[in-house]
């Protein structure tokens, strides 16, 4: 088993409460991995952590075999660990080809000519472009990307991403806020995705995960309440009545 990350007894404490209280989970390409919950579960301080933006308590985090535990989060990106957020953080005056250049542009680790352009990169730019691809945004390139629908800025987020060249994704409620449509274009995406990346994916659509997820993490009060297959999650009884509202 090819794992890419993992995470040992994970904890985040602040005060008197624990947000995190000893979490272990691994991710693999080929699976994705969800994990639900409640709000305040702790599902969106799991992701802070893994990402940098915020230090563990105690555990340990490691990626692609090194222990990344006291890393910035700049490192961990270049490592090849890239993240999604909730709410879309994108370039919106810019092309949409113009912010995945930008956001592969920031993983090379170069200093620039002083007479020639960032632009013309070529390593970035081909980033880039493969990128917008595997995302499904090559035909819409030149577009700014604040007049784009919802959707298609989720996906963007995700390209930009992709752009940095991840081993790992972290995304954080990709399908807030879409329609019917635009959902089903999403879950396409993240399970081609997840061929080539490991994928840990926080999401309050319960329809969507059960299509899409291979495992499934569901957190209460920061804890881990079950980890499993979506099947013997659906049917796990302290499952039923403490998240999904139904009884055995």
């Amino acid at each position: 088993m090819n794992i890419q990350l993992s995470v040992h007894k994970l904890s985040r404490h602040f005060g008197g409460l624990k947000a995190i209280d000893n979490v272990s989970l691994h991710l693999q390409s080929g699976i994705l991995h969800a994990v639900i919950g409640t709000n305040g579960a702790g599902k969106s301080t799991l992701i802070n952590l893994i990402s940098g933006e915020l230090a563990p308590s105690q555990g340990q985090i490691i990626l692609n075999e090194q222990d990344i535990t006291l890393w910035s989060q700049p490192k961990r990106a270049k490592a090849g660990l890239g993240r999604s957020y909730q709410r879309t953080t994108l370039f919106d005056e810019l092309s949409v080809y113009e912010n995945c250049r930008l956001a592969a542009q920031a993983k090379q680790e170069q200093f620039w000519h002083w007479c020639k352009s960032a632009a013309d990169c070529k390593q970035s730019k081909a980033f880039a472009e493969h990128a917008l691809s595997l995302a499904g945004l090559s035909s819409d390139a030149h577009l700014i990307a604040g007049t784009l629908s919802h959707g298609r800025k989720r996906q963007l987020e995700i390209a930009m991403s992709l752009a940095t060249q991840p081993s790992v994704l972290l995304l954080d409620e990709p399908l807030a806020g879409m329609g019917p449509e635009e959902s089903e274009h999403m879950l396409s995406l993240l399970n081609k995705l997840k061929q080539e990346h490991a994928i840990l994916l926080v999401e309050h659509d319960m329809d969507a995960v059960f299509k899409v997820a291979d495992q499934i993490t569901v957190m209460v009060n920061g804890q881990m309440l079950a980890s499993g297959r979506p099947e013997a999650i659906r049917a796990n009884p302290q499952v039923q009545e403490a998240y999904l509202g139904e009884t055995a």
